[in-house]
């Protein structure tokens, strides 16, 4: 812009000094005047046409910047969007599943003590499997009539639940009786009878389970979401004895 202003101001020197040699125009004016009158003309020319220049770059420069404006709003709007519709449950990688074991080549087998390998088997009762989260597009995948009005936060929210159920249960299965108490051993002991040799090395839960240990409603709706939870092979149905089991896929 101070490039701009000089030359503004430079031009009005030149016009104001042209005005007043014009207002004498009425008086005879020696030669070298007319010549001095016409050199201002043509500097004057010339800078008017930098002028013009000037300005033609400025609005080039105004046009880029109001675009790039534009661009910051439209990624700043974005990043609000996703802020404001982070999932509640982000989906979590998939580790190997816990009935199968880690490949290990012969040498590598060898080095591996006894006592080491005790720890590793021990470490591998103490994981209880869990229901991976449903991720958006699984969700979307559903068919409406399947969904209803349920949300993907509620439907993830059945999933934490069954997930908090599990470890629960199988917490207790895995406690010697001995070290539990009367409430406990109750449970410990209806667990065990709801096995079957179908649920063998599977994690399940029924329908109690839900309400011993999560705040969960089992109505129709958390009926409905199971459906969808089929639905995206989260989990499948073993009827029998009278009880329905959800077992972990």
């Amino acid at each position: 812009m101070s490039e701009l202003e000089d030359i503004g101001h430079h031009i009005h020197v030149k016009i104001s000094s042209l005005q007043c040699m014009l207002d004498l125009s009425v008086v005879e004016l020696p030669q070298n005047k007319i010549k001095k009158v016409g050199q201002d003309l043509c500097a004057l020319e010339r800078l008017l046409e930098e002028f013009e220049k000037c300005v033609s770059q400025q609005k080039e420069r105004l046009t880029h910047l109001k675009e790039l404006e534009d661009s910051f709003k439209r990624d700043l709007e974005d990043v609000h969007h996703i802020m404001d519709n982070i999932p509640a449950h982000i989906p979590r990688k998939k580790g190997p599943d816990n009935e199968s074991e880690a490949v290990m080549t012969q040498n590598e087998a060898m080095d591996i003590q006894p006592a080491q390998l005790d720890d590793v088997k021990k470490s591998n009762k103490t994981v209880v499997r869990e229901m991976a989260f449903i991720t958006i597009p699984e969700f979307e995948s559903i068919p409406q009539y399947m969904k209803g009005r349920a949300t993907y936060d509620q439907v993830n929210a059945v999933v934490q639940s069954i997930n908090t159920a599990v470890t629960a249960k199988y917490k207790i299965l895995r406690q010697s009786l001995k070290s539990l108490n009367s409430n406990a051993r109750k449970l410990h002991q209806r667990f065990k009878n709801q096995e079957t040799k179908d649920t063998k090395g599977q994690y399940f839960v029924v329908e109690d389970d839900i309400r011993e240990f999560t705040q969960l409603k089992v109505d129709k709706r958390f009926q409905g979401i199971l459906n969808m939870l089929r639905h995206c092979q989260r989990i499948r149905e073993l009827r029998g004895g009278g009880l329905t089991r959800y077992i972990l896929l």
